[in-house]
């Protein structure tokens, strides 16, 4: 940028280096972030360990075989290829150096900023058992979608395959740990999957008497919606087929099944739906944060003691207007990082920025085909309804023309037909026993010659 600027009477031009903003994590709010700089006085560097930004709502649809990849998620550089102020990085963030405002890359390399976003997500939390995820994997990536994709059909492949009753029943029993709005969202997708989507494409197993069992430690589903939409939510849930457990905490995952309560269920397929853990940003700042990692910030979103450093979505806890903290969920995300552009343009006019205030628009949830919940506060819906909002309201945030009609057709295709065109088993050949069983190394068992 060049500022004329006058010295003894004399006009004269300088040439100034635009202020630095380095966003880390293209989620909902490191992208809202950066939409919303558009027009600022700044040069932008995004960095992301992935090159694609995910639509995480829908990325229970991937792992039930109802949406592909590529309809949920873009890469970074197609979605900011018109801004030039905007420089987008494929590298892992391994700490902050704050003392010379620098992030600090797996490479060696690092970044100057003069102001700094920490967008940085969160991943699984296995309150302490972490040996129990290559048994029971979460759902955060497309990496871990495909994976649990992959672990679903391949139940029912070698099910169709085996003859012994003991190992068929646990093969057809998928267990999901933690009845929140994604536990719930797979429990009744799988639960169609297997009764009505299924049933005519095998010959040796009836997949209806599939098992899906969702396991809870607290005492209904979906906690954070309102008592009548939960337990209509539940019974939604019986009625598909779902084994709905509640009060009842897991004590044990293996490759055999898990424990819960005093109870051992057989189950070859586990998914964990229970908790979640942020990202070490807290750590690289050493500052303070809550039991789930989460950054503890200022009402302006800011880290304490570092007024430069600006924390959203999952990385952070802060109370909403209600006293209870903002849900971590894509609106929140996106309604944190258009006040953090909002609150940097301010700071370079030289304003002070008001403190955050998050609205909430609602909670939705699906439970399956025409079934869903919507809490907007004084209105709640259930049933064919909820559903048709839940869908227009996903669709319209999707990106892109050809991903809403991609998915728009995709769900109008379930909806009239039950069939999902996704049913595709990848990463390997389903020809072994051992293939996609978690060993005790952590890895999956693969065929050698598969890739």
């Amino acid at each position: 940028m060049t500022n004329i600027v006058t010295i003894d009477g004399k006009a004269s031009t300088r040439t100034t280096t635009p202020h630095r903003v380095v966003v880390v994590g293209a989620g909902f709010g490191g992208l809202e972030t950066v939409y919303r700089l558009t027009g600022a006085d700044v040069s932008i560097t995004i960095v992301d360990r992935r090159n694609h930004h995910l639509f995480q709502p829908l990325l229970y649809q991937v792992a039930t075989a109802s949406l592909a990849t590529s309809e949920i998620a873009w890469p970074i550089r197609y979605l900011l290829r018109g801004r030039k102020d905007v420089t987008t990085l494929l590298g892992t963030v391994t700490g902050v150096d704050a003392a010379a405002r620098r992030v600090l890359l797996d490479d060696g390399q690092t970044l100057p900023y003069d102001t700094l976003v920490l967008a940085t997500g969160a991943g699984h939390a296995y309150f302490g058992h972490d040996e129990w995820e290559p048994f029971a994997p979460g759902l955060k990536t497309l990496e871990d979608a495909t994976t649990i994709r992959r672990r679903i059909l391949t139940a029912f492949e070698r099910a169709e395959r085996e003859s012994d009753p003991v190992k068929r029943a646990a093969l057809l029993t998928f267990v999901i740990i933690g009845a929140g709005p994604t536990g719930v969202e797979l429990a009744g997708t799988i639960a169609e999957l297997a009764r009505v989507t299924l049933p005519e494409d095998f010959r040796n197993i009836d997949t209806r008497e599939t098992r899906v069992v969702l396991i809870e430690a607290g005492s209904r589903v979906l906690a954070g919606f309102p008592e009548e939409l939960s337990a209509y939510a539940q019974r939604s849930l019986e009625k598909l087929g779902v084994e709905v457990a509640l009060g009842h905490a897991v004590s044990d995952c293996n490759i055999d099944g898990v424990v819960y309560g005093d109870k051992a269920l057989g189950a070859r397929t586990i998914i964990w739906a229970a908790g979640v853990r942020a990202s070490p940003a807290a750590e690289w700042l050493n500052v303070a944060a809550d039991r789930a990692g989460r950054l503890q910030v200022n009402p302006d979103l800011t880290v304490p003691g570092h007024p430069e450093i600006f924390a959203v979505g999952d990385t952070v806890t802060i109370a909403a207007p209600d006293g209870k903290p903002v849900p971590g969920i894509a609106p929140a995300a996106k309604q944190e990082g258009r006040y953090v552009a909002s609150a940097i343009k301010q700071r370079l006019r030289g304003q002070t920025p008001a403190p955050f205030r998050y609205s909430h628009d609602g909670s939705l949830a699906q439970i399956g085909k025409k079934l869903a919940v919507i809490d907007f506060g004084r209105i709640r819906l259930r049933g064919a309804l909820a559903w048709w909002i839940w869908g227009i309201a996903h669709i319209y945030f999707l990106i892109g023309l050809r991903n809403r009609l991609a998915v728009a057709i995709n769900w109008l295709w379930i909806h009239t037909l039950d069939q999902r065109g996704a049913r595709l088993i990848t990463q390997g050949r389903a020809v072994v026993d051992s293939q996609s069983v978690p060993s005790h190394s952590g890895e999956e068992k693969r065929v050698s010659s598969a890739r």
